[in-house]
């Protein structure tokens, strides 16, 4: 698709709120099966209280009808969650390790595409935007849930043991699931593990995350009322290797 179709900015009122809500509707509601108490099935709108203090990084094709907005990401500030009373991911992750570090925390949710942009240049122009964003505002570590579809971690349990073995995060940013939640991730033994079928089965976002040095938290969280597995990712900006932020920041200025 011709990149220079693609208008990339962060949410500038309630209309782009309400196009960045509607697009997550169609992934997150209507394609996965998602829900939650404040989802608007009358005006297609998949929303939640923490939706006023995230900024929301859009991507939109105006030359598509209908809503413009192909991809959206949710960014949220330590100042932000401060106004919020928490970070999203406090709900389901222990964050005081990372709230304790010395770490400067931005938080990443709610990604998703318009399954006709996907595999193609919609996420790297999503990743540009993420890129400036962080540098403009001296982000040292990103975090956020990212999620398997559907509750049964028997399903998973080839990826999310690799993850487990080959991804844990180390100590001083080991997040914990809840444990109300609850969910091992090392649910095969290595040694019996196959890498490559558990590599094939892992989510294309997590992967894009895993190449540029992110890590996991300990533990998967089941989030029964999105029909969700989620894991929590961190990525330390400073460690990832030149090669791995050319990708990532590629164009980030444009």
């Amino acid at each position: 698709m011709d990149g220079d179709k693609f208008e990339l900015r962060l949410a500038q009122g309630a209309e782009d709120l309400r196009l960045a809500q509607n697009l997550r509707y169609e992934v997150f509601v209507q394609e996965l099966g998602g829900d939650g108490d404040m989802v608007d099935h009358a005006r297609r709108l998949e929303a939640d209280r923490f939706d006023p203090f995230f900024d929301h990084l859009m991507l939109l094709d105006h030359s598509r009808g209908g809503n413009p907005c192909v991809g959206v990401y949710r960014v949220m500030r330590e100042d932000q969650a401060a106004e919020a009373g928490q970070f999203y991911c406090d709900d389901e992750y222990d964050l005081s390790r990372l709230k304790n570090g010395p770490f400067k925390l931005l938080e990443l949710g709610r990604s998703c595409l318009h399954p006709d942009y996907r595999g193609g240049l919609a996420l790297i122009h999503l990743w540009n935007g993420l890129a400036a964003y962080v540098e403009d505002h001296g982000i040292d570590l990103l975090f956020g849930v990212a999620s398997f579809h559907g509750t049964d971690a028997a399903a998973f349990a080839e990826p999310l043991s690799l993850l487990h073995h080959r991804y844990l995060a180390p100590e001083d940013i080991r997040v914990r699931a809840r444990a109300d939640h609850f969910q091992r991730m090392d649910l095969i033994e290595e040694a019996r593990l196959d890498r490559v079928s558990a590599a094939r089965a892992i989510p294309a976002l997590i992967k894009g995350y895993l190449k540029m040095g992110g890590v996991v938290g300990e533990g998967a969280y089941i989030d029964r009322p999105f029909n969700t597995t989620d894991i929590c990712l961190l990525m330390n900006v400073k460690q990832i290797s030149e090669k791995q932020r050319g990708l990532y920041a590629k164009g980030a200025r444009r």
